[in-house]
């Protein structure tokens, strides 16, 4: 198992505050969160599925990511988040 630092792009960050801000089930936004972060954290590249050349999708309803997992670090960042 590999495991990965999880990061989370400043504008992603951002659209995450304003979804949270606008929503009514905060709570799910925010276990969302808690099980993206975790997932991501281990054997990243495997997650999710490819969209484009180093860029994957992972789903947590009731959000999506896109992100980019960086083995040679080990680190994730998070692109852009997303309700579905």
């Amino acid at each position: 198992m590999m495991r990965f630092t999880v990061t989370w792009h400043r504008e992603a960050e951002g659209d995450l505050a304003e979804i949270w801000l606008s929503a009514s089930d905060r709570n799910e936004i925010a276990a969302s969160v808690q099980a993206i972060d975790l997932a991501l954290s281990s054997d990243a590249t495997t997650k999710g599925e490819a969209v484009a050349e180093g860029l994957r999708a992972y789903n947590s309803p009731p959000l999506r990511v896109l992100f980019v997992a960086r083995a040679s670090d080990r680190v994730v960042q998070v692109e852009l988040v997303r309700r579905i």
